[in-house]
């Protein structure tokens, strides 16, 4: 499950305070100059958007019922690139527009320390 398939719903999920249904993209790719990553993303936001508007959610994912906030969630393992931002902005406006909800991060990753010291 990865931004570069578009004929597959990565992640599914309901937040428990608001029943919010969330469809997320796992974007492991880098940002180009040449903005191939732009295609593929938009490639794959187009079949998330195929699959709720055509009812295909509710069908599948009972949480999706009428009246439920849907958004569609993108996690990027890199920081986008200025023109990579420009088009996830631009994504959320249309989006919005069109009734659904939209976000985009960049995880902080975590840092654990364990003590390899023998314990005596």
């Amino acid at each position: 499950m990865a931004v570069d398939n578009p004929n597959v719903i990565d992640f599914i999920g309901t937040a428990q305070s608001s029943g919010q249904v969330a469809l997320t993209i796992a974007d492991h790719l880098p940002w180009d100059e040449a903005n191939e990553h732009l295609g593929i993303l938009q490639a794959k936001i187009n079949r998330y958007l195929e699959f709720i508007e055509s009812g295909q959610l509710a069908e599948e994912y009972p949480n999706a019922k009428p009246g439920v906030l849907v958004r569609i969630e993108v996690v990027c393992k890199y920081q986008p690139s200025r023109g990579g931002e420009r088009f996830l902005d631009l994504a959320r406006r249309e989006i919005k527009t069109a009734g659904w909800g939209f976000s985009w991060s960049v995880p902080t990753p975590t840092v654990v320390m364990h003590d390899l010291r023998p314990r005596v």
